[in-house]
């Protein structure tokens, strides 16, 4: 291969996709093969932002329903990303690749606030970065962080990685097995049909941008190298209407 699809990206991570078979928290054999799967990309020379989610560990949306104040239960989720970036970045640094993670929320001891030009730089040097704490906001998922990170970094798509999903079905495959997989999607249309690929605020940040999009399964191995050497991997979001 000589060119990457995409230059630049950031490759969304749930934090469901850390625990593996575990019900709660990290699996370590799973992080070391997150982190081989974005070296075997870092090696072919794209510029990889990552954005990672916490609900292996904490989910605010339960918290709410049990009393918590929706502000301090989003914030709560905010930190539990911070502890999945700090997991993945030490994963990351064990398979010889060169990390940065950057948090929206200020914790100086361990990571640098995030600021957008040092961010665009570590990138140009080739060092992988983690971007932590969504937003900094509550009411806004991680889904829309790693929508707004990529338009703030001039980056080519956004990958959303999932974890046994190899797509965009028009109905849960989990549970309909003539479930429909979808292979290419304008942004419209994945909005309009509510295909929860990832939420509606992200969706259009994405579509009022045109920032493409690909879902696809992470744990197949080779799925995100493949993506990357033009192969059609999972499903396809961007502004051209599906035919």
């Amino acid at each position: 291969m000589t060119e990457p699809t995409y230059s630049r990206l950031i490759l969304k991570m749930s934090g469901e996709s850390f625990k593996g078979e575990l019900e709660f928290g990290m699996d370590a054999d799973t992080l070391q093969y997150l982190s081989h799967q974005i070296k075997s990309i870092v090696d072919l020379g794209v510029e990889v932002g990552v954005v990672v989610g916490g609900g292996n560990i904490w989910r605010g949306a339960d918290y709410e329903q049990r009393g918590m104040d929706r502000s301090t239960a989003d914030f709560a989720g905010m930190l539990a990303t911070i502890m999945n970036a700090l997991a993945l970045q030490d994963a990351l640094e064990s398979a010889q690749v060169t990390v940065r993670t950057q948090s929206a929320i200020a914790m100086p001891s361990v990571a640098e606030p995030y600021i957008r030009r040092r961010a665009i730089r570590h990138l140009e040097k080739g060092r992988v970065v983690i971007f932590a704490g969504g937003t900094g906001n509550p009411y806004m998922t991680t889904d829309t962080a790693a929508a707004l990170r990529a338009l703030e970094i001039g980056a080519s798509a956004l990958i959303m990685a999932k974890n046994g999903v190899d797509g965009l079905y028009d109905s849960d495959p989990m549970t309909n097995e003539s479930a429909k997989k979808y292979d290419h999607l304008s942004h419209h249309e994945a909005l309009s049909q509510r295909l929860q690929a990832l939420d509606s605020t992200a969706l259009s940040l994405c579509m009022d941008n045109s920032l493409p999009i690909v879902v696809f399964d992470i744990f197949k191995p080779g799925n995100l190298k493949a993506i990357l050497s033009g192969e059609h991997v999972g499903t396809l979001i961007n502004d051209v209407a599906s035919s």
